[in-house]
């Protein structure tokens, strides 16, 4: 605080305490009027009768505001909020907000000491874990995918056994702390309003339904194969390194409807989950890794 608003500061509040206290003297010690014998009064009358009394406060209610003017005069003297006078007590909310935070990364520290050198599915059946894991989840994932985490267009399905960049420990640890960054490009410049209709239903029939056009659904599987195969396979099962989604199971992030399909090959997508690992913690991440895991039966594993 500079010079000026240091004394401006200081002389505010000297004013203030000073005129608090003339103004309770002079309000309880003032000259009796020249009033007959009886209740004194303002003066003021309505109504023809109706008269104010001119009482003075309570001893005990004075007290209580000159009371309040001591104590403050003894919080300015302990406590910063006099100009640039810290206060003999040297307090600052920075430091006290240093000490609250170390006590609570102190205590952080012994409850998680317990899960060190757990695997993410050996937390996953862990109860205390997953009780603290649990709140870590409502208060930080569910926003995006919900508190059952099912997610909802456009945010995945965490109870899926399929996740877009793989189910197993390692993929989910590394979704949650450095994040991934989904795009599906357009395709409607390379394969025209035709084509994208013809791709669309083809698409369509991968999760075993019938597509609505047939024909155009025929017409659609040699171009699925010479440009989508890359990513989503050539049977639209995905490609969890690259993020490519299961396009063969029932679960869709944005939906399955034809429509829907024709707008993602048509528009493209763009998806973006924000890394966690540094806000929360390796700790914090890892107990997010082994509930998100729980939600749905690990993969399995080929013989």
């Amino acid at each position: 605080m500079s010079g000026f608003w240091n004394v401006w500061v200081m002389g505010l509040v000297t004013a203030n305490l000073v005129f608090v206290a003339w103004l309770l003297y002079a309000t309880s010690t003032g000259k009796k009027s020249d009033q007959p014998a009886g209740p004194e009064t303002t003066g003021h009358t309505w109504d023809g009768d109706l008269k104010e009394y001119n009482n003075p406060l309570p001893r005990w209610w004075l007290n209580v505001f000159y009371a309040s003017i001591v104590f403050a005069l003894l919080y300015l003297a302990l406590f910063p909020g006099f100009g640039n006078f810290k206060g003999l007590l040297a307090w600052t909310s920075s430091e006290q907000w240093a000490h609250q935070q170390a006590d609570a990364d102190a205590i952080v520290a012994r409850e998680f000491a317990k899960f060190d050198g757990k695997s993410v599915a050996e937390l996953s059946t862990d109860p205390d874990a997953m009780r603290i894991a649990k709140n870590l989840f409502a208060a930080n994932c569910s926003a995006c995918h919900g508190a059952d985490a099912h997610g909802g267009k456009g945010y995945p399905n965490l109870a899926s056994p399929n996740l877009t960049w793989g189910r197993t420990q390692d993929a989910i640890l590394a979704t949650i702390s450095m994040g991934r960054q989904g795009v599906m490009p357009a395709w409607k410049a390379a394969l025209g309003d035709t084509g994208v209709v013809q791709v669309a239903n083809y698409v369509y029939t991968l999760s075993g339904r019938t597509a609505p056009d047939p024909q155009a659904a025929a017409a659609g599987a040699p171009q699925f194969a010479a440009i989508c195969s890359a990513c989503h396979g050539s049977e639209g099962q995905g490609n969890a390194l690259l993020g490519a989604p299961n396009l063969s199971d029932d679960y869709w992030i944005y939906g399955s409807s034809l429509q829907t399909i024709t707008e993602t090959i048509a528009n493209g997508r763009q998806n973006r989950m924000p890394a966690w690992g540094e806000l929360l913690g390796s700790e914090r991440v890892k107990l997010l890794a082994a509930y998100v895991y729980s939600l749905a039966p690990p993969p399995a594993v080929a013989n």
